[in-house]
């Protein structure tokens, strides 16, 4: 009974960490949510900035599998590189050693209940502020309260074992510094960390255990080489239908850790010998509560400074390490699955509303550029009597269903966000009202390549006149859709408004023109009626996308009016 009663206050001791986590997460985010994004901006080929970024980012949102899975989310969302996402998670990974230093020095030097409560009064009246930034501001000082209460009862949780020679004898097994005992001390912290989804939390068990006398130095250790394997699983599991790229992030994360881990393991005593000369004591004399106190320290420092090392052993080589991860996952077409996945996952730390928009973003420019991708298409089919043109309308009619799944999945993401308070209104209306637009746009596209295919069953062409007619109205709104295609993710200024007028305009008048003259044709009788009306159909459903078109341009520039769209990150 006493074993149980034990087991379920550790657990519950974890789990309000891993809460305080969260609300500190959480907190961070919202409040930083406009510098994370310029942050991000920052980042650019250069490898030393995207190192920065990585450590930056995680030192305001304290969680490094928060990051992680942000990176995977954005290389999904093609709003950054695979380079640059390596470059972020090696720095990501130095960042997230700040919760072990916290948890070293304020949580076993100093009585951390009178911080937990000093916390937690500090955010109970903000907590009730009519200003968003207060209650942002009280959701920090609550999960720090929260964290601090948790590694209270996490340290109080632990029994005393010293008078249980059973126990000792068998837990000192692990601290022979034999293969087999670090490699199931390494298997097991890997365990923990996928089962608590967290780094940091396991760090904050592994020094515990470590200062309450339950493990040695060395099991310690490879607990920590452990940790940092099991926390690749967050950012593998939020690739899982994703991108390739983004499947190539979450990998490069994988091997990052598990080849650094390696090769910690093969340099583990002179690791040790290293970090002991530049720590204060010295570990291999050092006995009794002299050695107790000594050991949060040590661990904190084991873990910077491998995490360190292992970003300084990749550093100059994250161009050729992005090549060896692009040849060994392969691309795979946009459209292959049938299916379209809106994979910006949130983590259990991470819920990064002010860069929804960024990912939103992202997929708004996908979905244009598959508009241009089907125009281009029919463009190439229009006039055409020597094409498998059931073969062309099954390829479009995948991706117009796959633009219908882009618009539902992106409308309930801009939906849930807008509800949430997370984002600005005014922004997540623009979205909403631009994805609409460029899904009729592809309902549009289809309804063209049906009429040619309706043209080829009842075997009618074009006279060269008919065709030039057409084909004159077709080049206009080619060139309307990639000027628009090029913009989405940047918004219109007044400049780039009045060009897209002009486009709309001229796409009216010809459209104008073409249809009289169908009309005309009509009325003194036609030769060929059918193909009459098939043009005419043509011409409705050209002007029909340029109005389309012209209604994206005027949301894009009114919001830019307001607030700066937010931009992809590799511009």
């Amino acid at each position: 009974m006493n074993i149980l009663l034990t087991i379920f206050k550790i657990a519950g001791s974890v789990g309000l960490f891993l809460y305080g986590m969260k609300l500190l997460s959480d907190g961070l985010q919202k409040c930083a949510g406009a510098k994370m994004k310029a942050i991000l901006h920052l980042m650019t080929g250069n490898r030393f900035l995207s190192v920065l970024t990585g450590i930056l980012v995680t030192l305001i949102i304290q969680s490094s599998s928060a990051a992680t899975v942000m990176v995977v989310s954005f290389v999904n969302a093609s709003l950054m590189s695979l380079t640059q996402a390596i470059g972020v998670i090696l720095g990501a990974n130095i960042g997230t050693t700040i919760t072990g230093w916290i948890v070293a020095i304020l949580g076993f030097k100093m009585d951390i209940t009178v911080l937990a409560l000093f916390a937690i009064a500090i955010s109970l009246p903000l907590m009730f502020s009519e200003k968003t930034k207060l209650k942002e501001v009280s959701e920090i000082f609550l999960g720090f309260g929260i964290l601090f209460i948790g590694l209270e009862f996490l340290q109080s949780s632990m029994p005393d074992i010293s008078e249980n020679q059973n126990i000792i004898h068998f837990l000192s097994r692990f601290e022979d510094q034999s293969i087999t005992s670090m490699l199931l001390c390494v298997l097991a912290g890997t365990i923990l960390t996928i089962i608590v989804q967290s780094s940091s939390a396991t760090m904050a068990i592994t020094i515990t255990m470590a200062y309450q006398g339950w493990i040695g130095l060395y099991t310690a250790c490879a607990l920590c080489l452990g940790q940092n394997i099991g926390t690749t699983v967050t950012a593998y599991l939020a690739s899982v239908g994703a991108s390739t790229n983004a499947k190539r992030a979450a990998l490069a994360h994988i091997f990052f850790n598990v080849i650094g881990s390696v090769i910690a393991m093969i340099l583990f005593r002179p690791m040790i010998y290293l970090i002991n000369s530049i720590t204060p004591g010295d570990i291999y004399t050092m006995q009794g509560e002299e050695l107790r106190e000594t050991l949060p320290a040590f661990l904190a420092m084991f873990h910077t400074l491998f995490n360190t090392a292992n970003t300084l052993l990749f550093f100059p080589f994250i161009n050729k390490y992005s090549a060896f991860i692009t040849k060994l996952v392969k691309d795979k077409k946009v459209y292959d699955e049938d299916c379209y996945h809106f994979s910006y996952i949130s983590g259990p730390y991470m819920e990064a509303p002010e860069l929804y928009l960024l990912a939103v973003n992202g997929e708004i420019k996908k979905m244009a550029n598959l508009t241009d991708d089907m125009f281009k298409t029919y463009t190439e089919a229009f006039a055409r009597n020597d094409i498998d043109i059931n073969k062309i309308v099954q390829d479009l009619k995948k991706k117009e269903d796959y633009a219908d799944q882009m618009q539902e999945q992106l409308t309930n993401v801009c939906v849930k966000a807008q509800k949430e308070n997370m984002v600005a209104s005014g922004s997540v209306s623009t979205f909403l009202r631009v994805i609409d637009e460029l899904e009729s746009v592809t309902d549009s596209i289809f309804n063209l390549i049906k009429l040619t295919q309706q043209r080829l069953e009842q075997k009618l062409t074009y006279t060269q006149e008919e065709e030039q007619e057409i084909r004159s109205l077709i080049d206009l709104v080619s060139s309307f859709i990639t000027f628009i295609t090029e913009h989405v993710d940047q918004g219109l200024k007044k400049v780039d408004l009045e060009t897209a007028q002009t486009y709309e305009r001229s796409i009216n008048k010809q459209h104008k023109t073409l249809s009289e003259r169908i009309h005309s044709r009509l009325g003194k009788g036609a030769d060929d009626v059918a193909l009459e009306l098939i043009m005419l159909e043509i011409e409705r459903n050209l002007e029909h996308i340029g109005d389309y078109l012209i209604n994206i341009a005027e949301c894009y520039h009114n919001v830019t009016k307001h607030t700066p769209l937010p931009s992809s990150i590799t511009k």
